[in-house]
């Protein structure tokens, strides 16, 4: 058998897992398990200039690929750092292994110096963790990581490294486990026939259905049997935030996106629907509004992978707990086998009001000759595009523009913080996107607040040659607080403008990238012709927008879903 040091261990346990990317930042601690990664050639490592980042790009990598991500980073500060990360991962049910350096077993517990309770600290936002004690428990551990992070409703799990485990002096016989058995963890991957069977026979009753769809889809890669069930019954579909694209964006029965932010048409159908099928998607606060008053005529299909999700907020009426794309293909088999149909008249009626309130055509804005408005930024990249862009973002007002004014037909081309909302987040997790997939066009849509939180990876993107494209629009203050103060505080801008912003083109330009400016609408689509005509290079855009502009539609807090405000004087 193979006799290999703890170090070599994590590094060899890693190849025969497959991963191809680790996302990291050297420390004390981990100095070993770097030793051993500089005699690999297999791994490509990336370093990043915060731990922070190392987790987004990892992030980032994942939901562009579906692929576990994976980070490693040293103890103490190392470690805490990445924990806005994990718990952005953690919300957004993102799959990830996060391999942190931890002190000798022997001074667990002594505050030695860069010590940490990683485990403790970490373990509201992971679905599991494991602290390796001795260097023969690091195969197992590493393939119970992965094997946790991608199954059931994936997560990040954390693999804590003490430094004396990493020994190079010692050698221990490796063996990597070609699977693993947990009794304790079971996912339900099968939805219940008898529960099925129910939901579709009520669906094929329903006279106004509608099928809402979320990131569970995205995840479970169902996205071609999310259509092909909403086809089959002629039903609109809505999708969250994180379930864009499942359902494409320009197809004639997606409706758009709910919520808060949602447009006019999906808020309305959902309100006035009498049955909602729920794939993959948690009623969420984002999307309910006030849950007294939520969609009260309906009836609740929940599917999930996840049980403990079902019913949390909204009582489902028919909980089928299981995988989207498991659970769809039952759906679609029991439809056959029954051969159920809708009632085409009922559905006929209920495509005519969907009609009507699409007619509102609630994404209308007024152009300006002097403003730049953000709509115009994303219909322009969209344009340029040709739609086919991986978009990240951060998070704010520029987040709901892009999510809003984009169309995305395919899944996993929106990436974005939609449980945590984490500024920051945007152009690491582009750049995880792009060494995912590099033939593909990776862009970070951000603010001016938001690309200032991790701007120092633009000095990754120069050592490793990332062409990401940055979209900023800049309003000189943190645009959705301004919003809010402005519609909920008197008007009071308390600490929301950013008096002192840098030239922005400079400074991609410091760091040996492409600055380009845009003041004048009549500029932006040449200008952003150019950006992405530069495939080789980082190009950084600063726009100067409206800086008065705010998203709508906007949901009335306390309201019901179809109560908003559709523009700064109208309301519904």
């Amino acid at each position: 058998m193979e006799m290999l040091s703890g170090a070599e261990m994590v590094v060899r346990a890693l190849e025969d897992q497959g991963v191809e990317h680790i996302f990291g930042y050297p420390g004390g601690s981990v100095l070993d398990i770097y030793d051993a990664l500089f005699e690999n050639s297999k791994i490509e490592h990336v370093l990043v200039r915060h731990e922070q980042g190392a987790v987004h790009m990892a992030d980032g990598y994942t939901r562009a690929t579906g692929k576990v991500g994976t980070v490693l980073v040293t103890s103490g500060p190392g470690a805490t750092n990445c924990i806005t990360g994990i718990a952005t991962a953690y919300m957004d049910s993102i799959p990830m292994v996060v391999l942190s350096g931890q002190v000798p077993t022997n001074y667990i517990g002594d505050d030695a110096f860069q010590e940490t309770d990683m485990i403790g600290i970490s373990r509201p936002i992971v679905k599991h963790s494991f602290l390796c004690k001795k260097a023969t428990d690091i195969p197992l551990a590493i393939k119970k990581a992965y094997y946790i992070a991608a199954t059931g409703r994936p997560g990040p799990v954390v693999v804590d490294l003490p430094k004396d485990v990493q020994n190079p002096k010692e050698k221990h016989p490796y063996a990597y486990p070609s699977s693993v058995e947990m009794r304790s963890y079971n996912p339900t991957g099968i939805g219940h026939k008898g529960q099925i069977k129910k939901a579709m026979k009520a669906l094929a009753d329903a006279k106004r259905p509608v099928m809402y769809v979320g990131g569970g889809a995205v995840t479970a890669e169902a996205s071609a049997l999310v259509i092909q069930l909403a086809e089959l019954f002629n039903l609109p579909v809505t999708n969250t935030l994180m379930g864009l694209g499942s359902m494409p964006g320009t197809h004639k029965q997606f409706v758009g996106m709910l919520g808060m932010h949602g447009t006019y048409e999906a808020n309305k159908t959902m309100h006035n629907s009498d049955l909602i099928l729920a794939v993959g998607a948690r009623f969420d606060d984002r999307v309910t509004n006030n849950v007294a008053k939520f969609c009260p005529h309906a009836t609740i299909v929940h599917v999930d992978v996840d049980p403990t999700s079902i019913s949390k907020t909204i009582k489902a009426h028919i909980p089928i707990v299981g995988s989207a794309d498991t659970v769809l293909a039952q759906m679609l088999e029991t439809i056959r086998d029954l051969g159920l149909k809708t009632d085409s008249q009922a559905m006929s009626d209920w495509w005519a009001q969907i009609e009507q309130w699409r007619a509102r055509h609630c994404l209308r804005y007024e152009k300006s000759d002097k403003y730049i408005k953000p709509q115009q930024v994303i219909e322009t990249m969209y344009r340029i595009t040709k739609g086919e862009a991986m978009v990240s973002s951060d998070v704010g007002q520029h987040q709901m523009f892009a999510a809003l004014y984009y169309p995305f037909d395919k899944p996993r081309q929106w990436i974005n913080s939609g449980g945590l909302g984490t500024m920051g987040f945007g152009l690491p997790a582009a750049m995880g996107a792009k060494l995912a997939r590099p033939e593909a066009i990776s862009v970070c849509v951000t603010g001016d607040g938001s690309i200032q939180m991790n701007i120092q990876e633009l000095s990754t993107c120069m050592q490793y040659n990332i062409p990401v494209k940055i979209i900023s629009m800049n309003n000189n203050a943190l645009g959705m607080v301004k919003q809010w103060q402005k519609m909920f505080y008197e008007g009071r801008q308390s600490h929301s403008y950013m008096d002192s912003l840098p030239d922005f083109v400079k400074l991609a330009e410091a760091y040996g990238h492409v600055g380009i400016r845009v003041t004048d609408p009549a500029e932006l689509e040449a200008a952003m012709e150019q950006c992405f005509s530069l495939t080789d290079k980082l190009v950084f855009m600063d726009i100067q927008i409206d800086p008065e502009e705010h998203v709508y539609p906007m949901q009335i807090k306390t309201g019901a879903m179809d109560e908003m405000w559709l523009s700064k004087t109208e309301r519904t």
